[in-house]
């Protein structure tokens, strides 16, 4: 697929780091599985794997966590 952002480099597979904040939390999730632009970096993730980082990531903040990292696991 072509890079919607810089419009001139490709995608391909690869694992990313996301990093999400809300509130006083910010959670990062490592080796995410994603589409990654060989040209500027920016990834994109699949609805099924977007709903789960979401969903680890929801439960983290309820728990209170300020910061907290997770290791992707499919």
């Amino acid at each position: 697929m072509n890079c919607i952002i810089c419009k001139n480099g490709e995608t391909s597979p690869g694992l990313v780091t996301v990093t999400l904040e809300r509130g006083e939390s910010i959670i990062i999730i490592k080796k995410v599985p994603a589409e990654v632009c060989n040209n500027c970096g920016e990834y994109y993730l699949s609805n099924q794997i977007t709903e789960e980082i979401l969903h680890r990531a929801e439960i983290a903040a309820n728990n209170g966590a300020e910061v907290e990292i997770i290791r992707y696991a499919a």
